[in-house]
């Protein structure tokens, strides 16, 4: 029998806040924009409610109550009675998050059971994991957030690994490696360096536990692509070992020769980064990229006025978005184009603000604006 420390209406409401990827600053924030919806203008909660709510401290009144509901999308009866006792303990157990409307009350107590009894897990087991692991690749989220809910995942994976059957232990390690690359990719956006490659680290040492040679491939890929947390001759290493496994497909050939020409870049290589670029294919981004990390600022705006991107692609993760405006501004910015890279920057700040992306703000850090031309005449008079 599971057991838990604070009532079940409070692991309830954080499993709930933490399901959706919020923080308790997000929730504080719906709360007061619903408490401002409202026609009877309830206030939104005093500073630190959450928290004392959240562990059992204060119950929120009946006004909070509602506005709660309101957000969550739930009555009061769900929130603080619900009919899945079980599967809200095992989750604030774990830290695993709940994820709403993705499984079944069904699916999520046959989880539940098994986290008792971790030998249970089974082929369901492993596909609960991998759907929450799509889930965990939302867009909009921060993060520093998808780390957060990423971790607990991992530990449940395993925990269920260590104790699962022969059938059913591969597929918990492939999962266990692609979290881990995940919680990589993830600290590399939210600026941790160290975190990003011992993440790293640990993929690849799970990918090779799996004796798949493109588990391996994608692990090293994922490695090769951490260029603002590791040396380029690191990245050039990881990304030439990806290809050497065998029966890799093209895709990884492709995406391990643009880490690798970012890396030659860096080094200021300008050989071999053009030879990468040339193998790969690369778009007017990468290739603006190199030129900028290269020296070569003219020339980086050269190519991204031939092929014009106002805009950053409307599919890509808002944190991705940011550092791209970003590594545009600074190429416009190198190049003296001050009314582009202000503009671009300005984006880039935003989204990176947004969302948290350390990344894409440290980039913003090495673009320097060139002074107006007025002002430089006005110096020269």
């Amino acid at each position: 029998m599971i057991r838990i420390d604070v009532p079940h209406w409070a692991a309830r409401l954080r499993a709930l806040r933490r399901g959706r990827l919020w923080r308790r600053r997000d929730l504080e924030e719906r709360l007061n924009e619903a408490a401002e919806e409202t026609e009877e203008t309830e206030p939104g909660p005093p500073a630190d409610a959450v928290r004392a709510w959240e562990t059992g401290e204060r119950r929120p009144d009946p006004g909070h109550a509602e506005l709660l509901c309101r957000v969550f999308g739930v009555d009061e009866a769900d929130l603080f009675v619900g009919p899945s006792s079980g599967t809200v303990l095992w989750h604030h157990l774990t830290g695993i998050p709940l994820m709403p409307g993705l499984f079944s009350e069904e699916e999520e107590e046959r989880v539940g059971r098994a986290v008792e009894r971790p030998w249970r897990a089974d082929a369901a087991t492993a596909g609960y994991f991998e759907r929450m692991l799509d889930a965990c690749a939302a867009p909009y989220a921060r993060p520093a957030d998808l780390v957060a809910a990423l971790r607990p995942v991992f530990a449940g994976i395993e925990a269920f690994r260590r104790d699962a059957g022969p059938s059913v232990r591969g597929a918990l390690l492939a999962l266990a490696t692609r979290d881990a690359e995940l919680i990589s990719g993830m600290e590399h956006e939210a600026g941790d360096a160290p975190g990003a490659r011992a993440w790293s680290d640990r993929a690849i040492r799970e990918a090779r536990e799996t004796g798949d040679p493109l588990t391996e491939a994608f692990a090293l890929v994922q490695r090769a692509g951490l260029v603002d947390a590791a040396e380029p001759g690191e990245i050039v290493e990881a990304a030439v070992a990806a290809r050497e496994r065998a029966g890799v497909p093209a895709e990884v050939g492709t995406l391990s020769r643009r880490h690798e020409a970012r890396a030659h870049a860096l080094a200021g290589e300008i050989e071999p980064c053009h030879r990468c670029l040339e193998e790969c294919e690369a778009g007017a981004e990468l290739c603006a990229g190199c030129m900028v990390d290269l020296g070569r600022p003219g020339g980086a705006v050269e190519i991204l006025e031939g092929e014009p991107t106002a805009a950053a692609p409307p599919h890509l993760p808002a944190y991705l978005a940011a550092y791209m405006l970003a590594r545009r501004a600074h190429a416009y910015a190198e190049a003296h184009e001050r009314e582009q890279a202000a503009d671009l920057a300005r984006q880039a700040l935003a989204l990176a603000r947004r969302t948290g992306a350390a990344r894409a703000l440290r980039e913003l850090g090495r673009v320097h604006l060139p002074p107006p031309v007025e002002a430089s005449r006005r110096v020269l008079v």
